[in-house]
């Protein structure tokens, strides 16, 4: 598809929400993540959902547009698997890993990942970089480590941040805090994700590496570029 005048963001997610129909398996359970780019691939898939026996989503938010929709959730506890997860990311690479968590959603975001075999990421071409970093990084944490956790952050170079909401530390679905992390370069995204992980009190870091995107549609001026496929 191309325009005669430049799409504007709100148009290109819109192209990859709805570019993304054609990896959803008839049939089975979609794995659905978060965000705003994922509302319109939402918004899409009711458009298939007679074809599909529903979705497992990775928030709150996303659950309830799609229940408002007429598309069935099912608990990522009733699912043994799902063929795709499709969702956005802040940022990602040419080898398809990714900053998530600028929507407080990923720690369920990479637990539906991981249920997945095919991770579809649809963004808009200001989401791809060169190496990741250049997105506050964010960090899911047990509100008591919050410190420690800010001042191992530190011994690195980054800058580590309570995310605040209406004058209060945001609380995820989970019930716990977000760490918006700035100056750090990710050169190893594989080891950086492996070691921030394992520091206590961190409940997930997100880095998605280990649960990389396979596909991505990447929203352009000229239209939907399928960037790779793993």
């Amino acid at each position: 598809m191309t325009t005669s005048h430049p799409l504007t963001q709100d148009e290109l997610k819109a192209l990859v929400g709805q570019a993304a129909l054609q990896y959803v398996v008839p049939g089975g359970i979609v794995g659905v993540g978060t965000g705003s780019t994922v509302n319109k691939f939402i918004d899409a898939l009711a458009g298939m959902k007679d074809q599909i026996r529903g979705a497992v989503s990775s928030s709150v938010a996303s659950t309830e547009r799609l229940k408002a929709l007429g598309i069935p959730v099912f608990d990522a506890n009733e699912v043994e698997s799902l063929a795709v997860y499709i969702d956005g990311a802040d940022e990602i690479d040419d080898h398809g890993y990714m900053v998530k968590g600028g929507g407080a959603a990923l720690t369920r975001e990479k637990i539906v990942a991981a249920l997945a075999s095919r991770f579809v990421c649809i963004v808009d071409e200001s989401k791809l970089v060169a190496a990741l970093g250049r997105f506050p990084l964010p960090v899911e944490v047990i509100p008591m480590a919050a410190h420690h956790i800010t001042r191992r952050f530190a011994a690195l170079g980054g800058a580590a941040r309570v995310r605040m909401k209406d004058g209060q530390p945001l609380l995820t679905d989970n019930g716990q805090q977000i760490l918006d992390v700035t100056g750090l370069t990710i050169a190893d995204p594989l080891a950086f994700e492996s070691e921030v992980n394992q520091w206590p009190g961190v409940v997930t870091v997100g880095v998605f590496a280990h649960q990389k995107a396979s596909v991505c549609l990447l929203g352009t001026a000229q239209g939907v570029v399928k960037t790779f496929t793993y």
